[in-house]
């Protein structure tokens, strides 16, 4: 008897346990929002595009005036960084430039590269990260020395009476896409901003970069942004198909709806070197397949262009330290 009264005790409560635990609402786990998180740190915080872009570069003879009072960071292999480098350059990679900029005091920074492109990622990260003064240097080493020269041979015409040059007006496009989705460690503002940072500078210039006559053969295969003025497509044209999205391209502006993030984004400009930063932006957003156009449009209608063009006499003769 008192074995069948423990297994009807045991039945009761069980059923009782139920029945109790069933009426509890499950407690769903309140998502995460990463992309609005981190954009209203950056907003809150003056890391808008447009502060990305405002005195961002210094030419090669400002440098050399007085390179002791620049805090200069040099981007380029250690092995050609010891051939020749401007006095009191240090020399870090990319995924490092942070650890690096910790070094430089009081000093104003100068990231420096091979042509001004890669540099302008490592500038990106130094500005989302505390350095809200730092530069580049314009046209990169080619720009310090004529020995170190990378413009000249990836100069071109390319797009000069190709089928896949319009010469219509560029438009912004008249739809709004999703933003970018993603994920984090962090949930503060801050934090996840520091960890998508991270991950622009591991990815690096060349998985963030294409070539222009890639683009130019297949242009119907990207999302293609003419970072330009409207003055600016209508003097020298642009890719088939591309658009212009520039003045609308920030935060404030709620710009970057007019980007697909569900495609390959080009954006290119005049030498690479802003579609470049432009992208390395895009990436921290969270646009993933973001590239640049190497060389923008130096690569592809260089002899028609006035202003920000490269031409030899851009290449200087100053000094190159070895010590």
């Amino acid at each position: 008897m008192k074995t069948t009264f423990l297994y009807r005790l045991l039945f009761v409560a069980v059923i009782a346990s139920f029945s109790f635990s069933s009426c509890i609402e499950p407690v769903e786990e309140t998502k995460v929002d990463y992309y609005k998180k981190m954009t209203d740190y950056m907003k809150a915080n003056n890391l808008d595009l447009n502060n990305m872009t405002t005195q961002w570069t210094i030419d090669a003879k400002d440098v050399a005036a007085a390179p002791a009072n620049f805090f200069i960071i040099d981007l380029r292999s250690a092995a050609d960084f010891a051939a020749g480098r401007i006095q009191g350059a240090v020399n870090s990679t990319l995924p490092n430039i942070l650890e690096t900029a910790k070094n430089a005091g009081s000093k104003q920074i100068v990231v420096a590269c091979y042509t001004g492109q890669t540099a302008a990622l490592g500038n990106v990260a130094l500005r989302l990260s505390g350095y809200p003064t730092s530069k580049i240097l314009k046209w990169g080493m080619s720009s310090w020395n004529t020995t170190l020269d990378r413009w000249t041979p990836n100069i071109s015409d390319r797009a000069l009476n190709h089928a896949n040059w319009s010469t219509t007006n560029a438009i912004v496009p008249s739809v709004n896409f999703a933003l970018p989705t993603f994920e984090a460690v962090d949930t503060t503002g801050a934090g996840i901003l520091k960890e998508r940072v991270a991950i622009m500078l591991a990815k690096g210039y060349g998985a963030m970069s294409v070539s222009a006559n890639d683009v130019l053969t297949t242009p119907t295969n990207y999302f293609i942004n003419n970072y330009w003025t409207a003055q600016n497509v209508t003097d020298h044209g642009h890719i088939k198909g591309a658009y212009r999205i520039n003045e609308e391209l920030t935060l404030a502006a709620d710009g970057f709806k007019k980007l697909n993030p569900n495609q390959t984004i080009i954006t290119y400009c005049w030498t690479g070197q802003t579609s470049a930063l432009v992208t390395a932006y895009l990436t921290v957003l969270g646009y993933e397949n973001a590239k640049s156009i190497g060389f923008g449009a130096n690569a592809l209608v260089n002899s028609t262009l006035k202003a920000n063009k490269w031409a030899a006499t851009n290449s200087g003769s100053y000094p190159l330290s070895t010590n």
